[in-house]
């Protein structure tokens, strides 16, 4: 997170705008983000029941309490924080689209680094990999059937790090996503890189847990990967932006 926070900094400055601005509001837009990725994983009611809304609607305080047990969706998170960003922007003069093109590539680099907490919990993991070397070991009790049948599929038998596959396609997306920063400021319009940001990660969190993901979240609307659905919405929503964007700015040329 903090590193996000030094990245929208430093992005800000090359604009010519303060960086005590996102340090300053760095509490706000971070603990939104906290708010909204738990209140995410608490509303959502998985098929199997467990440590969703059918559970936490009779435990509301374990919404909060019980954060150490996981719980966290960056959707909701990035949704939430996109609302304390905005008032931060608002509160300090700055365009809105300014202040997103500024802070999404850090988010693609905080999501480098978080989605290593997937490999100390044990998750985010897919199919076994088939090979003597390449994967990673799954302890039993954070395996998902069939898988944990150990005399079928024994301890040391290896499994698609995804989350791993996950962290080096966001940092591939941060690099790209400064370079076109960079390269292409005079084509850019306000607000393209948090579009570009959108459908980039869409396409990649879709295809990973629709294709190589044994544990992703499914919940009651059917077997579909919750984070293929909002993974839609945000590739829809980063299109629209973008063709937002260029339809805005014809219009204003054509004005007399």
């Amino acid at each position: 997170m903090m590193l996000a926070v030094h990245v929208a900094a430093m992005e800000l400055k090359r604009l010519g705008y303060s960086p005590q601005i996102m340090w300053d509001g760095a509490l706000i837009i971070l603990g939104l983000g906290i708010l909204g990725g738990r209140l995410y994983h608490a509303l959502s009611e998985y098929n199997d029941g467990t440590l969703g809304w059918s559970y936490y609607r009779n435990h509301p305080l374990e919404i909060i309490t019980g954060i150490r047990d996981g719980g966290l969706g960056i959707f909701g998170g990035v949704v939430a924080g996109g609302l304390g960003a905005l008032y931060v922007a608002l509160r300090n003069k700055v365009r809105p689209g300014v202040m997103a093109d500024c802070i999404a590539p850090g988010l693609l680099l905080g999501q480098v680094i978080g989605r290593w907490g997937n490999y100390a919990n044990q998750e985010l993991y897919g199919p076994p990999t088939g090979s003597s070397w390449w994967g990673i070991t799954i302890a039993q009790w954070a395996r998902v059937p069939p898988f944990n049948d150990l005399a079928a599929y024994p301890l040391d038998l290896r499994f698609h790090p995804t989350f791993l596959y996950e962290s080096l396609y966001n940092f591939i997306g941060f690099i790209v996503l400064l370079w076109v920063a960079r390269k292409f400021s005079d084509r850019l319009r306000t607000g393209d890189l948090m579009g570009i940001y959108m459908i980039y990660y869409g396409i990649g969190r879709g295809l990973l847990e629709s294709t190589v993901r044994l544990d992703a979240a499914t919940y009651g609307t059917g077997p579909l990967p919750t984070a293929v659905l909002f993974s839609l919405v945000f590739i829809t929503g980063g299109i629209l932006l973008l063709v937002g964007n260029r339809v805005f700015h014809a219009k204003m040329q054509l004005q007399p």
